[in-house]
């Protein structure tokens, strides 16, 4: 009787201890990105808004080290508080959304084009959720449309280093790495009907959202996000 006394003892302490340890994680949100492309452009990569961080906040959470918010969960919070989500939230807005769902650093951004270039640039800033105050600025990288993964994968490490958050351990990084390299070659199009499925998703047109993540996958038979959509969807 006392064995097993202690034995649930030592087992309620371990679960403690590993929920404190989760909780000591830095927590970090991205928002959807405020669109900035000119001319009829702008209306035509609105999707990407959500797109482009969905794409971030998978790219981040292959750090075990920092927990994320799924992007369902900010469309959730932004839905009950009847929030806009056209990328165009103000930054008190942004740190209220931040505290809702926990996270130490909320990430905010725009991604602007060229016209007539196949050029994307993308620009963010980080408030830390605590003081309301901006801790980082001007977080920027540029490339090419087509090589849009590849470019949030630079994004990412910039984040993770400009914000000194924990390293990604070596065996993630590594399987990361083998998983990047399996998505790089993604066809901004197929990211273009990624994102617009996403936001169909959000208004709650289910037929409409998967007809357009198949497809993406049809335009990149290898894409996986559009893959895991369809099944928290449930379908194939």
């Amino acid at each position: 009787m006392r064995i097993k006394t202690l034995f649930t003892a030592v087992a309620g302490v371990a679960l403690v201890a590993g929920t404190a340890l989760a909780q000591s994680k830095p927590t970090v949100a991205v928002l959807y990105l405020n669109n900035s492309a000119l001319g009829a452009k702008n209306a035509e990569l609105q999707p990407l808004s959500k797109g482009i961080a969905d794409l971030l906040i998978n790219s981040l959470a292959s750090n075990p080290n920092i927990r994320v918010v799924e992007r369902d969960r900010i469309q959730a919070v932004l839905d009950e508080q009847k929030l806009a989500t056209d990328g165009k939230l103000d930054p008190e807005t942004s740190v209220r959304v931040g505290k809702i769902v926990g996270a130490h650093h909320m990430i905010t951004g725009v991604f602007a084009t060229e016209l007539g270039k196949p050029v994307l640039r993308l620009s963010m800033r980080v408030f830390n959720v605590e003081t309301s105050e901006v801790e980082k600025g001007g977080i920027d990288v540029t490339g090419t449309t087509e090589s849009i993964l590849p470019l949030i994968e630079q994004l990412a490490a910039k984040i993770n280093s400009e914000l000194k958050l924990p390293a990604i351990p070596a065996r993630a990084r590594e399987d990361h790495a083998s998983a990047v390299k399996k998505q790089e070659k993604v066809p901004f199009q197929a990211v273009m009907l990624y994102s617009r499925a996403l936001d169909e998703k959000d208004h709650g047109n289910k037929d409409k959202a998967i007809t357009l993540f198949k497809q993406s996958i049809a335009a990149f038979p290898a894409y996986e996000a559009p893959a895991k959509e369809l099944e928290k969807l449930g379908a194939k």
